[in-house]
């Protein structure tokens, strides 16, 4: 699988076609959607151009991504850097869960933030999927002693090393230490590390994701049009 991560937390002026207002999001989904993607990741804002948690922003931008491309999977974030205190974000994937069509398919949650488990039961008693962010070597080894919760549909190995030489060796130390998982496992990088980890990935037959989250230039350097540019570079990887 090949997901797109549309926009992620980066500021409004990073890029002139990053997708911030729901019905950019959902213009977005709906263009890479074209290149066969079925899943998406996205940060939604709120009025200015903040993350949020709040259901009332998180409804409009899964609404209209939905309305565009009603059968794409649609996640969204948890971040403890949106919301500090875990018993608030609890409450905000709670009411997710009472959406409707605003309703998130998943939820990515980080091992390494404070309350995760209970962030991931939240969501599982909602229907909320979750993708388990691994940022480390230890967060791995945290995930293998807890056991992987209920309602996971994924684990999601982010080496968080922006080097191009050094990324790939480090997800593949959190492969290495997440062992033999009962759910896939989702392989990325960042930054200029986000292309050595895609080819990695795709090379070994494993999920992986491109987006404006992750990286906002092709691997020649030029920056990208556009999510849809990004992932139709990384589609001809393939080949």
């Amino acid at each position: 699988m090949l997901q797109a991560v549309l926009n992620g937390s980066r500021p409004a002026d990073a890029h002139p076609a990053l997708p911030v207002l729901a019905r950019h999001l959902a213009r977005d989904a709906r263009a890479v959607a074209l290149h066969g993607i079925s899943s998406v990741h996205v940060h939604p804002r709120g009025p200015g151009a903040e993350e949020t948690l709040d259901p009332v922003h998180v409804a409009d931008a899964v609404a209209a991504i939905r309305a565009e491309v009603p059968h794409m999977e649609i996640g969204v974030t948890t971040g403890r850097w949106i919301q500090p205190d875990p018993r608030l974000r609890i409450e905000a994937v709670l009411a997710w869960g009472r959406l409707g069509m605003g309703k998130p398919d998943v939820c990515s949650v980080n091992v390494h933030e404070k309350g995760w488990t209970d962030v991931c039961a939240a969501a599982a008693s909602v229907g909320i999927g979750v993708e388990l962010g691994v940022w480390t070597g230890g967060d791995a080894v945290t995930l293998r002693t807890t056991g992987v919760p209920p309602g996971t549909v994924r684990v999601l190995a982010e080496s968080t090393v922006p080097d191009p030489d050094t990324a790939v060796a480090e997800g593949v130390r959190i492969l290495r230490a997440l062992g033999s998982l009962q759910v896939p496992v989702l392989l990325h990088g960042e930054e200029d590390g986000a292309w050595p980890v895609l080819e990695y990935a795709m090379r070994n037959n494993l999920d992986t994701r491109i987006g404006f989250e992750d990286v906002l230039v092709r691997p020649d350097g030029w920056l990208g049009t556009g999510n849809d540019d990004l992932v139709e570079t990384a589609l001809k990887l393939r080949f």
